[in-house]
């Protein structure tokens, strides 16, 4: 409580929210008397400062005195304008000229003698230095974003559209507003923390977005930049250490502002569809540092996602006089969708810079994010006194409007209106996605799964019913619990298997969790997945491919989860099971296909064995199994809202130890067994401009297997059939679902790499498709498969993925073709 009394109180001092302040307000115009919207505004050798908004209309919180107040935009001159504060509030319109830039060259470039070429050799040499000015800083960051709708299909704009989007007669009006005040804390060279102070939004979601202080940390020193949600990979810094085998750059102008004689470089790309950017970096001569930059992205150049713009406008200013920070920073976009066009922007404030500040030990402990439990709720005269971007009138009567349309909707009344709607059963609803009925007040929710799901058949129980509900009970303190019992049974085989699977939640941030599972059912062979039983059904009757094969088990099991420390993550469980052999009971198939026959639901059978083999794979036994893991998730980050903790992607691979022990003669346990391996994983990591990669390592060991079952054994993510699922890197594409599971020694490792368009957007007639091109290999070695291996070539759009590929055993050609992959698992 001390800790946000002392930030309310920053926040306060660094916005000027007391009595004893005053307001210097005013507009900001052109030579022509038109706005200059997004305008600069700050105090002279200080970090304090606003921007104007969008009709050039400022505002600022000074207590009396004399003050030098600073107005940059790109394109116009800086202008800088004493002013004396009394004891009332003041009114200052500010005229800019627009900046002259005086050429010296004949207007013919010439990349060897032009002068922005060596301009830009000085950035770059000075580029080191820039970068390591400070160590460490803190500010306030406060972000403003507004997304609009400027054009609309007129076939589709009925009354009720209209209303529901509070648009005018033409389609017209706000979608989307966004206001947050945010503590920035950052350390070189990568560690940072953020602390929402207050946030505020209205409107739809937005075509991307970024209402965090992180969201908008752009450097223009660093390498390379990427914009999150509009392209996978980056973009390549017209300051980066390798700008010049990307950019041409070309001197257009030069001018003096308070005594800096500034230079404009216009960015040339040296390829029409590089991954580079377009626009003018303003220069201060001398020092060779960035002043300014307005930077450009287009969809035609860039193949950017979602919008067709993005224009970037960033001002540095004067921390100290070594020590240049971003004052502000503006994002400006306009995009198309199915004839909706659509402009909008997000723009960032930073006040209050402390340079080297000391921060305690352990304060960068991996929260990235903390949402203070109150920032959502904040008053409308909170916003009034610490707002520094005035609101134009629609944007006040929109967040009016919405505020208002805010309470209602969250007013008893409405709320159980709505409850009891959703709450309505749907046939067609349920058929595809499940039903479920909530009641907010007792914070229960009853879930019962799709039909779809609910009925199958395979060779073993015939069609069947797997019939699951669902029953969950929040508290307010994020604590929880479900309770998910299933009615299993098949038709053909007559067995009955009714269990039930129990969870606690009772620490969410440290991930803390008991669970249990008890009672029958009829369970795959291979422990880490084959096909889901919807996909097994539809591989069974339409092509008689029964590719899973089952045993009997009646089993309970406790465990218990915690996080030791952050990034360590303890599982530990210990289960007992009766297990026994199945075999195929049923031969039923849509289509009469001679080709194929159904296979024995023995996986080791020889080929060609017929579908009711009913040879011997184990005996009926009784197994005490004792199981934990440890997970190393180094320097992870994280997310801390009010409703609990997000967990961010680590920049280091992920380590996983796992142990599994078969307890003899306990309880009549008959397995006596040590299993011991070992995981290094790293999804997503980002290559430069060609894309990212991916890779998974394992290997493991029985030091023990006196006695063992193949349920037993290590099984590995295979994959038979055209559909497979590329979301987990440590799956194979071609490896059989049984004939590799080891009781021995083995060796796995997965690489794959996304080039993410780097190459086919080099390719004219391909760019429009937005295609990503994938590499990949996947390998296994154990004591009976040595030197198994994969390779693949894929494309992707989206979720929708085709794969082509050739598996080999040892340097035998095994199996080659497609893999399909269409957002279904």
């Amino acid at each position: 409580m001390r800790r946000y009394l002392l930030i309310f109180l920053f926040t306060l001092l660094a916005y000027g929210a007391t009595a004893q302040q005053f307001t210097l307000s005013g507009r900001v115009t052109g030579n022509k008397g038109e706005p200059v919207s997004f305008t600069a505004v700050y105090i002279r050798n200080s970090t304090y400062g606003t921007t104007a908004n969008e009709e050039g209309r400022y505002h600022l919180k000074l207590e009396a005195g004399n003050y030098n107040i600073v107005y940059r935009f790109v394109g116009y001159r800086e202008k800088v304008v004493p002013v004396t504060i009394g004891n009332s509030n003041e009114t200052l319109n500010v005229q800019l000229e627009a900046e002259i830039f005086s050429r010296e060259d004949t207007g013919t470039y010439d990349r060897k003698a032009d002068r922005g070429m060596a301009i830009m050799r000085e950035v770059l040499a000075n580029r080191a230095r820039h970068m390591d000015e400070f160590k460490s800083y803190s500010c306030l960051v406060y972000i403003k974003g507004v997304q609009r709708l400027v054009k609309a299909p007129k076939s589709l704009m009925g009354s009720a559209v209209i209303k529901e989007l509070d648009l005018d007669s033409a389609g017209r009006g706000i979608l989307y507003q966004s206001e947050s005040l945010s503590q920035f804390n950052l350390q070189r060279p990568d560690k940072f923390k953020e602390i929402t102070i207050a946030s505020k939004n209205t409107g739809g979601s937005p075509a991307f977005s970024y209402n965090k202080a992180s969201d908008l940390q752009l450097n223009l020193y660093e390498n390379v930049f990427t914009v999150e949600g509009l392209s996978s990979r980056g973009f390549v810094s017209p300051v980066a250490d390798n700008a010049f085998d990307y950019y041409r750059y070309r001197l257009t102008g030069t001018t003096v502002s308070n005594n800096r004689t500034i230079h404009k470089i216009q960015l040339l790309p040296k390829s029409q569809y590089s991954p580079t950017f377009r626009g003018n970096l303003y220069i201060v001569d001398g020092d060779w540092r960035v002043y300014s930059a307005d930077l450009m992205l287009t969809k035609k150049n860039d193949n950017i996602n979602l919008i067709d713009t993005l224009n970037i406008s960033q001002q540095y200013i004067p921390v100290r006089d070594s020590v240049w920070l971003p004052g502000s920073i503006q994002y400006n976009y306009k995009g198309s969708v199915f004839g909706f066009r659509f402009t909008g922007y997000y723009v960032g404030i930073y006040n209050n810079y402390k340079i080297d500040q000391k921060f305690p030990d352990g304060y960068f402990n991996g929260e990235v994010l903390k949402v203070d439990t109150a920032a959502n709720s904040k008053p409308s005269q909170y916003w009034n006194n610490i707002r520094p971007i005035p609101l134009t009138a629609q944007e006040t009567r929109d967040y009016h409007k919405k505020d208002s349309l805010f309470a209602l909707q969250h007013s008893d009344p409405y709320q159980d209106s709505v409850q009891r709607a959703n709450n309505s059963f749907n046939p067609l609803s349920y058929t595809i996605f499940g039903y479920e009925a909530k009641n907010r007040r007792t914070k229960e929710s009853f879930y019962v799964a799709p039909l779809y799901r609910t009925i199958f058949y395979n060779t073993v129980e015939g069609v069947g019913i797997d019939a699951q509900v669902k029953y969950t009970k929040k508290f307010d303190d994020l604590r929880s619990y479900s309770i998910t019992p299933v009615f299993h049974y098949g038709f053909s085989s007559k067995l009955v298997s009714p269990n039930v699977h129990a969870e606690y939640i009772y620490d969410p941030l440290k991930q803390g969790r008991f669970f249990t599972n008890f009672g029958a059912d009829v369970l795959d062979l291979n422990d880490v997945g084959t096909r889901s039983l919807w996909f097994n059904t539809l591989s069974s009757l339409l092509y008689e491919n029964n590719y899973v094969k089952y045993y009997r088990s009646h089993y309970g099991d406790f465990g218990y989860q915690r996080e030791l420390a952050n990034g360590v993550l303890w599982t530990a469980s210990l289960g007992y099971s009766s297990r026994k052999q199945l075999y195929n009971t049923s031969y039923y198939h849509i289509f009469d296909a001679k080709s194929r026959q159904y296979t024995s639901n023995n996986p080791l059978a020889p080929a060609g064995t017929p579908a009711d083999d009913r040879s011997f794979l184990f005996p009926e036994h009784q197994a005490l199994t004792f199981r934990t893991s440890l997970t190393f998730t180094f320097s992870q980050r994280y997310v801390t809202r009010p409703d609990g903790r997000t967990f961010m992607p680590s920049l280091y691979p992920k380590v996983v130890l796992n142990y599994r022990k078969g307890i003899n003669n306990v309880l009549g346990s008959d397995v006596n067994y040590d299993f011991v391996s070992l995981d290094i994983s790293k999804d997503h990591m980002p290559v430069g401009l060609a894309g990212y990669s991916s890779f998974k390592i394992t290997a493991g060991d029985f030091f023990n297997k006196k006695t063992l079952y193949f349920m037993d054994y290590n099984h590995f993510l295979g994959n038979q059939g055209t559909t497979f699922d590329p979301t987990y890197i440590g799956s194979f594409h071609f490896l059989p679902f049984y004939q590799f599971s080891s009781n021995d020694a083995f060796l796995e490792a997965h690489y794959q790499h996304n080039f993410a368009g780097a190459i086919f957007n080099r390719i004219p007639f391909m760019r429009k498709l937005k295609l990503e091109e994938i590499v990949g290999a996947n390998y296994l070695t154990e004591k009976n498969n040595p030197n198994y291996s994969e390779l693949y070539v894929g494309i992707q759009r989206l979720f929708f993925r085709v794969d082509y590929g050739v598996s080999f055993t040892g340097d035998k050609k095994y199996i080659q073709g497609f893999r399909i992959f269409y957002g279904i698992r």
